[in-house]
């Protein structure tokens, strides 16, 4: 089942999950250039012009070709109350026939880390994942020293897996990961009485 070309967008209790637009460039540099001693630990290096309307515009189209296309579900959030954008989650490399699976990943900006928005998305995108998507596994990964995350993953009800070597570059060096997975049939750790 591929991806509708109609538009996506979630609605959790706080958020409002959907597609990047041209007009959130402003809100989305502020955000990444003031969160960027935050995040950089966690991500890829970022390109010189990482933070260029160019490369932003680039991103937009990308979003929509790649929701379109049925490979990825990157959303920005914004909070309902304000309409003030949060972070970011996208459901990419996702694959059909025998896997049905995609895999995760998510930033937040600093001042609305360790709120609980996360989480949030992250049920409601494995949640629409499982039932508009019908996908059956979604993979995450992250580094080993970031509890926080790892945390957050469990919290969600992912289940650890292994670690893979030299998974990601991640602020210049190849570095490996911790890996995640929740199942839509999940049935690991359960008994007959539970």
């Amino acid at each position: 089942m591929l991806l509708s070309k109609r538009k996506v967008r979630i609605e959790t209790e706080r958020l409002t999950l959907r597609p990047p637009v041209h007009s959130d460039f402003h809100a989305w540099a502020r955000l990444r250039q003031d969160s960027q001693p935050y995040l950089m630990p966690w991500e890829p290096s970022w390109a010189p012009d990482h933070l260029s309307r160019k490369s932003f515009t680039n991103r937009v189209y990308w979003a929509q070709r790649s929701i379109n296309g049925g490979t990825a579900l990157p959303l920005f959030l914004c909070r309902r109350e304000d309409q003030v954008l949060v972070g970011a989650i996208t459901l990419d490399n996702i694959r059909r026939g025998p896997a049905q699976a995609g895999t995760l990943g998510y930033w937040t900006g600093l001042p609305f880390a360790r709120r609980g928005y996360m989480h949030e998305a992250i049920g409601a995108v494995v949640h629409y994942a499982f039932t508009k998507l019908d996908l059956s596994r979604i993979e995450a990964a992250c580094l080993p020293e970031n509890t926080a995350s790892r945390g957050l993953l469990e919290r969600s009800g992912f289940k650890y897996e292994g670690v893979a070597q030299s998974y990601l570059q991640i602020n210049g060096r190849w570095r490996s990961h911790v890996l995640y997975a929740s199942l839509r049939s999940d049935r690991r750790g359960r008994t007959e009485a539970g």
